[in-house]
């Protein structure tokens, strides 16, 4: 494996979250949950907020980041 390859898969990914899919802007092995602060491997990405542009770890991270935007007026 060639070091670029190697280099740019060990850091995290930068992405696009849309309605059911992602794009991804920057290549990179995981994104870091927005709540948790996890890493979330993108094989393994299944929870995201569009309106926010933020990953969550699994469903009960989307849902405490979801209650948390409701209780503070914002859009999810």
């Amino acid at each position: 494996m060639n070091s670029y390859f190697h280099s740019t898969m060990d850091k995290p990914a930068v992405l696009h979250y849309l309605d059911s899919e992602f794009d991804v802007i920057e290549p990179g092995k995981y994104v870091v949950c927005a709540v948790t602060e996890a890493q979330i491997l993108l094989e393994d990405l299944k929870y995201w907020s569009v309106s926010r542009q933020e990953p969550y770890a699994d469903a009960k991270a989307a849902t405490t980041a979801y209650a948390k935007a409701q209780e503070n007026g914002e859009e999810f």
